[in-house]
């Protein structure tokens, strides 16, 4: 099974995104912070499923998107990570693809845009 993982610590939001993306035959996850997306993503990989895209906001508790992502990159260094955020800066941004994001969407987000940038990143 390929899984898209959703990590934001809004409820809200996690739904939301998944009622756009749940039409692009994929499975989903969720996650409220970068260190329980972490856990989730070693179960995936354990079960032998297939991580095709991580979806993360920026700022969170616990463990934040781009300490998430510098995280994920240490054992992945190939899995699509797309940044959600409201975070627009340039300062942001660069930090994003420092850490090792692969594309960036601006909240709140088009569902067409979202949409589009998936579908770039999942095969």
């Amino acid at each position: 099974m390929d899984y898209v993982m959703i990590i934001d610590d809004s409820v809200t939001i996690r739904k939301s995104i998944e009622l756009v993306i749940k039409n692009l035959g994929v499975a989903i996850k969720h996650a409220q912070n970068g260190k329980e997306a972490l856990n989730v993503i070693k179960g995936i990989k354990e079960s032998g499923d297939n991580l095709s895209l991580c979806i993360t906001d920026v700022n969170m508790p616990v463990m934040d998107g781009i300490t998430f992502v510098k995280e994920f990159r240490k054992d992945d260094r190939f899995t699509p990570v797309l940044m959600l955020t409201t975070e627009a800066g340039e300062a942001a941004i660069n930090a994003g693809k420092e850490a090792g994001a692969s594309g960036w969407i601006v909240k709140p987000f088009r569902t067409d845009q979202l949409i589009d940038a998936v579908k770039k990143f999942i095969r």
